[in-house]
């Protein structure tokens, strides 16, 4: 039986409004070395924004939270790079001759993460 997920991509404008998008269908499984080490690395920067969030809501001084959310900023950048070198070695390098429809989902997801 085939299951089909559902992609979504969310950004906000900094107008306070969340935008969805979904994303295209990549068409390969997701097994990659570097899962467990991105799992965990995403937990981390999950515990370190609840975190900055909690220091928000008990009005901790402006310049502690702005360091703290580039550090979140800094751990999550960290983690892209090591998908986006695991996606590399394991998904476009073993891609056919000529794939250019996964090499133009790679342009367009660094795209979205540049911005």
């Amino acid at each position: 039986m085939d299951e089909k997920k559902e992609h979504m991509y969310f950004h906000d404008h900094g107008d306070g409004h969340v935008h969805s998008h979904e994303l295209p269908e990549h068409g390969h499984g997701h097994t990659h070395t570097q899962t467990k080490a991105v799992i965990n690395r995403l937990s981390r920067a999950i515990g370190h924004l609840e975190s900055v969030k909690r220091m928000v809501e008990t009005g901790r001084d402006c310049t502690e939270v702005l360091v703290q959310l580039a550090a979140v900023r800094s751990a999550l950048n960290s983690t892209a790079k090591v998908i986006l070198k695991d996606h590399l070695e394991h998904c476009i390098a073993g891609a056919g001759d000529g794939d250019l429809k996964q090499l133009s989902a790679l342009n367009e997801a660094i795209d979205k993460f540049m911005n």
